[in-house]
């Protein structure tokens, strides 16, 4: 993915000041923290139109970032602006970083005018009601720079999920309320693509598994896993059979192009295990999912993985809690299905008894997760529009061995304290499946939401129960006006 540098001019003080705009926006374009793509300074209304234009064509732009270095007449951006669809950074910096005050002349006030050029920008970027992300600042600040790649990073989730495509493996949970969804306006709003295939097609990729293919993938998990004895040696048929789960499921999403997907232990068809490992390790390399059918936590998993791939970010569920007053935490995990990208150290493979889903014991990855600070984001559709809410947490290692909970897990104490987080998280209607994850954080979500238009609503240390309730009462005031009457 490629971000565009646009640097606005115009022709008022020749072409010799073009010239020294040119060279100097090339120069701050190389010191960007992310390489970009720059492009010929623009000058004339057609010019500026023609590209924003060609920046929404051109699939590999995720964005576009602005400068006007000296002084650019902002009518004649507004016909660009107004076609603009991909997501803007607005860029107030300037090329030097002091006033060089003893050689100050008319010259140098007349090229290095972006103090006088952004704000015009800016006053037609509000007057057009165009999205955007303003920074301010020099490019060789740290801040300013990370606030940039902050966007960066939310522009490549943005066009990740703009051209995502899900597949659903058999319907979401029976009478479960929160993973149902309207798939139209997600793909009207996210751009995502959410089908559903029966799971008995994706048995028979499962079946067509080589043997050879599923020896060398045992072979790999023995590299890579403290793999539990008795899956080496008696129960060495389960892992053979979670290796035909994997080379088949990864194969069919390959093939379709899929990057997210959703299982349901209500609906395995001809599985004789409920995919664990296979999950697992396909989120480590960046797929989404969600599980008893929930699409929109596989869209937000996958949507977060393109926006820090190297990072852990996890598919994750709030299970149960420890209420010591004073020293309340969270326990999080699901079934089978949390990400190794947030393990703490290199995880087990172990099979276990599952008392749902009516097959056998399936095969899985256990481990717990790294400590540090994170985040938790859901997706809930709450019926006239989507709404994001994360919590700020802070992911601690269990106060105690957990030796007969045989699944991935993490334990966190949330922010500013249990008893507002959970009461704020449930006002808000927020889902029990959520992403977990300690490469990105509120700068990227309140980006990201502000490109997508949806609702973010951040539980943080600040977060009272009073202000929350009012905040949620405002959003729904401006989201209802913000439709249309």
């Amino acid at each position: 993915m490629k971000i565009w540098f646009l640097t606005g001019s115009q022709g008022l003080y020749g072409e010799g000041t073009l010239r020294q705009v040119a060279e100097q926006s090339q120069r701050i374009a190389e010191q960007l923290p992310v390489p970009v793509e720059w492009k010929p300074v623009l000058t004339d209304a057609a010019a500026i139109r023609r590209i924003m234009l060609e920046a929404n064509a051109d699939d590999s732009c995720a964005g576009v970032i602005t400068w006007m270095h000296t002084f650019s007449p902002a009518k004649m951006w507004i016909a660009g602006l107004d076609a603009l669809r991909k997501p803007l950074l607005h860029l107030h910096t300037q090329a030097n970083v002091e006033l060089p005050w003893a050689t100050i002349d008319m010259d140098f006030m007349n090229l290095n005018q972006a103090a006088h050029g952004d704000r015009e920008f800016g006053h037609v970027q509000a007057r057009v009601g165009v999205p955007r992300k303003t920074v301010a600042g020099h490019v060789s600040d740290p801040s300013v720079a990370e606030r940039i790649m902050t966007w960066v990073r939310a522009a490549k989730g943005l066009a990740e999920v703009r051209t995502l495509k899900l597949v659903r493996f058999g319907d979401n949970m029976r009478d479960v309320a929160v993973t149902e969804g309207d798939k139209v306006e997600a793909q009207l709003r996210f751009g995502v693509s959410v089908n559903t295939y029966g799971v008995n097609d994706l048995v028979e990729a499962v079946d067509a598994a080589s043997d050879a293919d599923v020896s060398a993938l045992v072979k790999e998990y023995a590299e890579q896993y403290e793999v539990a004895p008795e899956l080496l040696g008696e129960r060495n048929e389960s892992l053979r059979y979670a290796a035909r789960i994997e080379l088949g499921l990864r194969g069919f999403l390959e093939s379709g192009g899929y990057k997210a997907f959703t299982t349901n232990f209500e609906d395995l068809g001809g599985l004789r295990q409920l995919p664990g490992l296979a999950v697992q390790r396909l989120m480590a390399d960046g797929y989404g999912f969600g599980g008893e059918g929930d699409w929109k936590t596989s869209v937000l998993l996958r949507t977060l993985k393109a926006m820090a791939p190297d990072g852990g970010t996890s598919f994750m569920e709030d299970y149960t809690y420890d209420l010591t007053p004073g020293q309340e935490l969270i326990l999080g995990a699901h079934m089978l299905e949390v990400c190794p990208s947030i393990a703490a150290g290199t995880p087990s493979c172990e099979i276990h008894p599952l008392g749902i889903g009516n097959r056998e014991d399936p095969v899985r990855l256990v481990f717990d997760a790294e400590p540090g600070p994170g985040i938790v984001v859901g997706l809930a559709d709450m019926g006239d529009r989507f709404r994001l809410v994360a919590n700020e947490i802070d992911l601690v290692a269990p106060p105690q061995p957990l030796p007969k909970l045989p699944v991935a897990r993490a334990v966190w104490r949330p922010r500013p304290d249990f008893r507002t987080s959970t009461e704020s998280w449930l006002t808000a209607g927020a889902p029990h499946h959520t992403v977990l994850s300690t490469a990105v954080g509120r700068g990227e979500l309140t980006d990201l939401a502000e490109m997508l238009g949806v609702e973010l609503l951040i539980i943080d240390a600040d977060t009272t129960t009073e202000r929350f309730a009012k905040e949620l009462r405002w959003n729904q005031a401006y989201y209802r006006l913000a439709q249309g009457l």
